[in-house]
């Protein structure tokens, strides 16, 4: 099932050698006669850069080149694969949706077969990650796995979902990961970047009380601009920062900020993690890895935002020409909340007809 408007070639923004820039090619748009039966052609309103997305031109995925650029994108469906129409998922042709990352996943693993819903994601035999081992959203149309992509509210934007589809889904599940209960305490690290302030945000709905810890003059802004109960500069010694989360929190003091018995949830990728053993033996600390979430967990970040009118801080492009701007203005290290592309300007002023206002 497609509509009759889709063009045989497009622009995109692509990875074409390593630590090289990004180069604008004209590409064959996917056939909608070669939709896989849960897939979706996606005709892209809006996509944003990560920093996953330095990682894949820097070659740390072994990327397979050449590859379009984007993990997180929003757009409207224009051709549904065979299954992506059945009960399971309902999408049709006009659906506004926040893309997937996962695409084809085997089916057969233990994640796939045996696993709580929660853990599909983590799929090892995938054939990969859009924008990532796979052609992303830094384009006109992208194709994404029904499995993985979602509705968006009337309320929300195509500009937050867009973001939402990593950033969001990242750190949604690293909060739930959490566990905490309502009134307890959450600090995160890097509370003014594009996870950190939509994590404050978060966890605030869900009535928790955020330390935001960040380095940065824009960091420590945008944190107090997202609600945070307590900011704390983390170009302090250490040990005023620990010192001024335990006075905050009453006793709490990653891991050295959290308290005995608590959880650490690892959601960025530096190159390495150091976990002194004192930390977990002597107080009982956990230490959780989380990736993205699942479908249903990203249904649940979809309606907790359109509920709860979390708002994205956004630095806004317009057209697919901009991107060499745009990672400019990301490396200067000055930037907050996300950089994103608008790539259809049509598309954004369709949704104001339906009230979308996060």
């Amino acid at each position: 099932m497609a509509t009759t408007e889709i063009p045989k070639t497009m622009e995109a923004i692509r990875v074409t050698s390593f630590n090289n820039p990004y180069e604008i090619q004209t590409i064959p748009v996917p056939s909608p006669t070669s939709l896989a039966p849960h897939d979706l052609l996606v005709k892209i309103a809006v996509a944003s850069y990560c920093h996953t997305d330095s990682m894949v031109s820097s070659g740390i995925f072994a990327t397979s080149l050449p590859c379009t650029a984007s993990h997180e994108g929003s757009g409207t469906v224009v051709a549904v694969g065979s299954a992506s129409a059945s009960s399971d998922f309902n999408f049709k042709v006009g659906d506004r949706v926040m893309c997937g990352l996962p695409l084809h996943p085997c089916g057969s693993c233990f994640d796939c077969t045996s696993a709580p819903e929660t853990f599909r994601q983590y799929c090892s035999r995938i054939e990969g990650h859009v924008g990532v081992h796979v052609d992303g959203c830094f384009a006109e149309y992208v194709k994404v796995d029904a499995r993985s992509t979602v509705p968006i509210p009337d309320a929300v934007s195509f500009l937050s979902a867009a973001p939402l589809a990593c950033a969001g889904r990242t750190v949604w599940r690293g909060v739930v990961q959490a566990g905490l209960k309502e009134g307890q305490w959450l600090a995160i690290l890097g509370s003014g970047g594009g996870l950190g302030h939509l994590g404050i945000q978060i966890a605030k709905a869900l009535g928790l009380r955020v330390i935001g810890i960040d380095a940065r003059d824009e960091g420590l802004e945008l944190t107090r601009t997202s609600g945070a109960d307590v900011v704390l500069d983390a170009r302090k010694k250490k040990e005023d920062v620990v010192r001024e989360a335990k006075d905050a929190a009453n006793g709490g003091e990653a891991c050295a900020v959290t308290k005995m018995h608590g959880t650490v949830v690892q959601i960025a990728q530096p190159d390495e993690v150091k976990i002194p053993f004192q930390e977990l033996v002597f107080r009982d600390v956990r230490v959780k890895g989380s990736l993205l979430c699942s479908r249903e967990e990203s249904v649940g970040l979809m309606e907790h935002v359109a509920k709860n009118g979390i708002k994205l801080k956004t630095n806004v492009f317009h057209g697919l020409d901009k991107i060499h701007e745009l990672v400019e203005l990301v490396h200067t290290g000055q930037m907050s909340g996300k950089a994103v592309i608008v790539v259809d300007e049509q598309q954004m002023r369709d949704e104001k007809k339906l009230g979308a206002k996060f």
